[in-house]
């Protein structure tokens, strides 16, 4: 059988929901699977560090079928250990709950692997049919856009513009309420707000259809 591709949305650090997620996409694709994380990997879940040792395992273990992106947490961090203003808007805005996961009282303590890896995650991946993405892009021009501050921070006008990229835009990093993917025609929302809803999501997409084919969810605790 073909391989699958499973794209997860935002973790927010929650590990167990993703430990939950991975169970269950191991069912169900039954080795035949690459997986790609659509970034927010840390900040307002209380584990943080225990969902970057995860994550940075898995890629370890199987380098060409596991993708990690960059989020907009992710950059806000990586600001956050050069510059004290911007470390204080990080730690107000969720990065406190990393900082406790760490043990640690500043981002530039951090541990250095850590800062390494996320320092070197793409903002972007694409595939035959589909480009992944953490927030999106600018309407406009088909394509990957160029503007990385787009596709790590964009909400308006890609959400309520309906454009065509040329490939299917799967994304997160604008939370879906009611703990269900926002499914359109040219895009895909991943990201269901699982530090509230507690459901992370996988979208599951073939070799054939550009939109989703199925949806996994964690388990709720």
């Amino acid at each position: 059988m073909d391989e699958l591709t499973y794209a997860i949305g935002d973790l927010h650090g929650c590990a167990e929901a993703l430990e939950s997620l991975l169970d269950r996409i191991e069912a169900h694709g039954a080795g035949r699977r690459r997986l790609v994380f659509l970034g927010d990997y840390i900040d307002k879940g209380s584990e943080s560090a225990r969902v970057i040792g995860i994550l940075r395992r898995l890629q370890a273990q199987d380098p060409d079928a596991i993708v990690c992106l960059m989020g907009n947490r992710e950059s806000a961090l990586l600001r956050a250990v050069h510059d004290p203003r911007r470390a204080e808007e990080w730690i107000r805005t969720g990065g406190r709950r990393t900082l406790e996961s760490y043990g640690v009282a500043r981002a530039a303590d951090l541990p250095a692997p850590e800062l390494g890896w996320i320092a070197g995650l793409k903002t972007v991946h694409e595939d035959a049919l589909r480009y992944y993405v953490h927030a999106g892009f600018r309407p406009g021009r088909p394509g990957i856009d160029p503007s990385v501050k787009a596709r790590l921070w964009i909400r308006e006008p890609f959400l309520s513009a309906e454009y065509d990229f040329g490939k299917h835009v799967v994304h997160g990093h604008t939370p879906c309420s009611t703990g269900t993917p926002d499914i359109h025609r040219y895009r895909t929302n991943l990201d269901t707000d699982v530090v509230r809803t507690g459901r992370l999501t996988a979208a599951v997409f073939d070799r054939i259809h550009p939109g989703p084919i199925a949806f996994l969810q964690s388990q709720r605790a």
